[in-house]
């Protein structure tokens, strides 16, 4: 079965990082399954720390972004709207080229949280960073929870 709610669209996606760091960072939304979404990001001078690796920060930022877009999938948005409580990132390899791939699964889609395994790997398919982000899912018109 399904987890989306909203059928992803991944030519919508794209048009949604439009004037967005995602579209600074060239983040791309690749594929989806019944179970994940998928994005990348370009490693090159605007992702780059300054020793010429991959940032840890923008990392994060590909994992954020991707498991966002998967609790925005999951919620019906004409009620709800989600946004992210924590995000913790483990980096295990250092890249310093291509594109980086984020696979976003869930671990927990509840009626007030999702929480999110995602996985970063290199072109070649070694993991880079394993990430954890725990997202609330608030009504329309009510704030968000203190951060």
């Amino acid at each position: 079965m399904s987890l989306w709610r909203t059928t992803p669209n991944i030519e919508q996606l794209n048009a949604i990082q439009k004037n967005t760091i995602g579209e600074v960072l060239d983040i791309r939304f690749e594929s989806y399954d019944e179970q994940s979404l998928t994005a990348s990001m370009v490693i090159d001078h605007r992702t780059h720390q300054p020793y010429g690796l991959l940032h840890g920060g923008a990392s994060v930022v590909l994992a954020e972004t991707v498991g966002s877009m998967a609790s925005y999938l999951c919620i019906d948005a004409s009620k709800f709207y989600c946004v992210g409580l924590e995000i913790n990132a483990n980096h295990l390899r250092g890249l310093r080229t291509g594109r980086v791939t984020a696979v976003a699964k869930a671990i927990h889609i509840g009626r007030t949280t999702h929480v999110w395994d995602i996985r970063l790997s290199s072109d070649e398919g070694k993991a880079s960073c394993v990430s954890r982000l725990t997202m609330a899912v608030v009504p329309l018109g009510q704030n968000p929870p203190a951060q």
